[in-house]
C-alpha cells in the first residue's frame, strides 16, 4: 500500500508544478482513503506536504518569470490570516462535513474554470498588479477556506487571479505556488492544536511529491492558456465528484429527488451553454 501512496503523492507533485494547484485535493483523498488516516489528521498532513511541495515548485516558475510577486505576496500575507482563523474554526466542525463542503467548493471553482472568459474590448497590460482592496477581500476569503477544509487554495487561488484578477493563466500558477505555501504553513499552525502528524508518513509523501512538481513545472510552461485552464477544471471536476460520492449516503443516491435536481441541473448548464454559444455566433462579423 505505502508504494501506492508514493505513486499518487508523485502525481499530486506534478499536478502542483503544472496546474498551480490540485495538491491538497489529491493530498487529502490520498491519506483518507489509501493512507487510512481520519480526516482531521490527513487535513493537517496535507497542509505539510503541499506547503512544502509549492516552495519546491514555486522556483522554476520563478526562474521563468512567471510568479507576480507583489501580487502573491500580499494576497498570501492576507489568505494567512484567514487560513489560520479557518484552521482554528474547522476544530468544531465535523470531519464529513469538512469533506462535502470541500467537494461542493470544488464543483463550484472547476465551473467558472470552464466558462469561456469574456472577451473585453482593452487588453489587459501584461505587468498589471491588482489593485489592493481586491487581493485583501478575495485573500481574506480564499484564506479563510483554505484553513477550515485543509487545501492549500490552489484550486481557489488560480481562478482568483487568473479570471477575477486577469493575469495570464501561467502567470497565475506561478503566482498561486506562493500563495499556497504561505496558506499551507499558515492553515497547519491552526490545525496542530487539535491534529497530530505522523511525520515518518508526512516526509515520505513529501518526498514524492516534490519530485513530481519538479516535474511537473518543466512542462508548465509549454502548454497553452486555454488548454492548462481547460485541464484545470476537468481536473477539480472528477476529484470534486469523487470525494462527493464518497462522503454522501447510498440513500442520497438512489432518492429520486436527487436525480431530479441533478437532471434540472444538467438541462440548466446546458441550456446556458447552447446560449452562448449562439450569442458569441451571432455577435461574431462575418467575412466578406
Amino acid at each position: 500500500m505505502i508504494a501506492l501512496v508514493i505513486a499518487a503523492s508523485l502525481l499530486v507533485g506534478v499536478n502542483l508544478g503544472i496546474l498551480g494547484g490540485g495538491g491538497s485535493v489529491l493530498t487529502v483523498p490520498i491519506l483518507v482513503y489509501l493512507a487510512g488516516q481520519d480526516t482531521k489528521e490527513a487535513i493537517a498532513t496535507s497542509l505539510f506536504v503541499v506547503g512544502v511541495t509549492s516552495l519546491a515548485a514555486l522556483i522554476p516558475h520563478a526562474r521563468a518569470h512567471q510568479v507576480r510577486w507583489r501580487t502573491g505576496l500580499l494576497f498570501g500575507a492576507f489568505s494567512m490570516a484567514g487560513a489560520y482563523v479557518g484552521g482554528r474554526v474547522a476544530e468544531y466542525v465535523p470531519g464529513t462535513a469538512l469533506l462535502v463542503a470541500f467537494a461542493l467548493m470544488m464543483l463550484a471553482t472547476a465551473a467558472a474554470m470552464l466558462r469561456r472568459p469574456r472577451r473585453r474590448g482593452e487588453p489587459q497590460p501584461p505587468h498589471r498588479d491588482l489593485p489592493l482592496k481586491h487581493i485583501a477581500v478575495e485573500g481574506l476569503i480564499v484564506g479563510a477556506v483554505t484553513g477550515l477544509v485543509g487545501s492549500g487554495g490552489g484550486f481557489l487561488v488560480v481562478p482568483a487571479l487568473a479570471i477575477l484578477g486577469g493575469l495570464p493563466m501561467s502567470i497565475a500558477v506561478g503566482t498561486s505556488l506562493l500563495v499556497i505555501a504561505m496558506n499551507s504553513f499558515a492553515g497547519l499552525a491552526g490545525h496542530l492544536t487539535d491534529a497530530r502528524i505522523d511525520w515518518s508518513l508526512a516526509l515520505t509523501v513529501t518526498a514524492a511529491a516534490v519530485a513530481g512538481s519538479v516535474i511537473g513545472a518543466r512542462f508548465a510552461g509549454r502548454i497553452p492558456q486555454d488548454t492548462l485552464r481547460r485541464t484545470f477544471g476537468w481536473f477539480v471536476v472528477v476529484m470534486g465528484a469523487f470525494v462527493l460520492t464518497q462522503q454522501l449516503d447510498t440513500g442520497v443516491w438512489t432518492h429520486p429527488a436527487t436525480w431530479a435536481g441533478l437532471g434540472t441541473a444538467l438541462l440548466g448548464v446546458t441550456a446556458a451553454r447552447t446560449w452562448q454559444t449562439r450569442r458569441a455566433t451571432a455577435t461574431t462579423p462575418t467575412k466578406r
